[in-house]
């Protein structure tokens, strides 16, 4: 089993209903962290403010954050894999990407 890294703990995780951790400061791959009791090892970098995985989550799974739904899983997303819009689809409004597709809105007067 990893040994959990002697550094803060840098994940929090805030409702208990959460299935992503928000990182605290930056994060490297491969850190094995603790929290909560369970070992959590990052699969890539983190930067802070981003979302963790707290668990392997399921393709079309809701992701949870604030104990609400904000959205679901793009693809299979495993547990200390970073959650972003490339693996997590707003269920509320579109996910705008830099390819040119779901573009902002213009609206016209």
């Amino acid at each position: 089993m990893p040994v959990p890294s002697n550094k803060t703990p840098g994940l929090l995780k805030l409702h208990s209903l959460d299935n992503v951790l928000t990182a605290t400061r930056s994060l490297e791959a491969g850190e094995h962290l603790l929290l909560e009791g369970q070992s959590i090892t990052l699969t890539e970098s983190i930067p802070i403010g981003y979302k963790v995985s707290a668990c392997d989550i399921r393709e079309g799974e809701k992701i949870f954050k604030y104990g609400v739904p904000i959205g679901s899983a793009r693809c299979q997303i495993s547990a200390g894999t970073v959650v972003h819009t490339h693996n997590l689809q707003s269920d509320y409004l579109p996910t705008y990407t830099l390819d040119g597709k779901n573009s902002y809105l213009k609206i016209h007067s």
